[in-house]
């Protein structure tokens, strides 16, 4: 039986070439497992500062020493705030559990993490964009009843320009704050992981 010298060359290549690819592959998807770790790490971190807050906003009227209506009307946008607070907390906590679950092994998984990962970041923007309107819409209602001096100061079409022009300009600048937070947080690691998912090859 006559071997072929060049076939047997060919296919040593071709296995070498496989071995350097996976190889490569490896070490990619071993380059996303920092950042990834490095997400939840800020990701628990996080979710108990978020919690600490909620727990110092229940003592703040009386840190504050509200009267009794206001008090109530407090706990009124309080309570609220606790609702979307801890319906976005489950998402939070059910992706955080799975992330910890899973096997960073394959770009499927990595790919996986990064795209629930970007979507709990816009929930956590838009979460922060409600809870800005909630409280805004809160000190709106407290400057006109307990600070009414500063609605006899004006006239009535002056005070409301003021308060809407505050509201507005409280508004831009808390979403400036949350877009740059986001990114620094969370987007610049996101940024890095997407790096290595589009220099992995596609799974067959």
């Amino acid at each position: 039986m006559v071997m072929n010298f060049d076939d047997l060359k060919n296919e040593w290549q071709t296995e070498n070439a496989e071995e350097i690819r996976i190889s490569e592959d490896a070490l990619k998807i071993k380059q996303a497992q920092t950042p990834i770790d490095t997400i939840r790490k800020k990701m628990k971190h996080e979710f108990f500062c978020q919690l600490l807050v909620l727990l110092f906003m229940a003592f703040l009227p009386y840190l504050l020493k509200l009267s009794a209506d206001m008090t109530m009307l407090y706990f009124v946008f309080y309570f609220i705030t606790c609702g979307f607070t801890g319906h976005y907390f489950v998402k939070f906590y059910r992706f955080y559990k799975n992330a910890y679950d899973m096997s960073v092994d394959s770009r499927k998984s990595i790919l996986w993490f990064y795209y629930e990962m970007k979507l709990n970041v816009e929930l956590y923007k838009a979460l922060t964009y409600i809870i800005v309107f909630i409280w805004v819409a809160f000190l709106s209602v407290f400057t006109l009843i307990e600070k009414a001096w500063i609605v006899e100061k004006f006239s009535h079409k002056l005070s409301s320009v003021y308060l809407l022009a505050n509201c507005f300009i409280t508004v831009l600048i808390i979403g400036a704050i949350t877009e740059f937070w986001a990114w620094h947080y969370y987007g610049k690691y996101l940024k890095r992981i997407k790096k290595v998912v589009d220099e992995l090859d596609y799974e067959n």
